[in-house]
């Protein structure tokens, strides 16, 4: 049989051999024969969304208009959203702030849907005093605008209001 290990390895290595063809078709033929198998998909989800050589934003915006994906469900959210702005740290943390901006407006979709993923989703923004200036004062940007929300959660205003002290 097939040891998954080995299969997304070599996935992983396809992915970020900085050949998109080849990574392309490679996620294509997996895709089409794993598609149903859940646990499995977001693994290809997430090969996708933490590597810096595959995905910058707008890799992860389509992957997010995939019928696979579902914001509803919080394993599809973390296998995209959370291997993005968790292990993609090149592309998140672009100059400009652009990944800041899209993880603020996932938290604030979600908060709606799921409090309890938003919350955990803030974590990448509550890290803003690890970075230079530029990027401190666009993650606390983004904070403040969560902040700002009408009828946030109280999970999501705990969790920015300790981070902006």
């Amino acid at each position: 049989g097939e040891n998954m290990t080995d299969v997304f390895s070599a996935l992983s290595a396809l992915v970020n051999s900085g050949d998109k063809d080849l990574a392309d078709s490679a996620l294509e033929r997996f895709h089409s024969k794993w598609k149903n198998d859940a646990q499995v998909l977001e693994q290809w989800f997430s090969v996708q969304a933490s590597s810096s050589v595959y995905a910058d934003l707008s890799v992860i915006e389509s992957l997010m208009e995939l019928p696979d994906f579902d914001l509803t469900n919080p394993n599809k959210v973390r296998s995209v959203v959370g291997a993005f702005c968790n292990q993609n740290l090149v592309r998140f943390h672009r100059k400009g702030g652009a990944g800041y901006h899209f993880l603020a407006d996932i938290i604030l979709k979600l908060d709606k849907l799921n409090p309890q993923i938003a919350s955990r989703l803030m974590a990448p923004l509550t890290r803003w005093k690890k970075y230079d200036k530029t990027r401190q004062n666009l993650l606390q940007d983004q904070l403040k605008r969560i902040q700002a929300e009408v009828g946030l959660s109280k999970d999501v205003r705990e969790v920015v209001e300790k981070s902006l002290v």
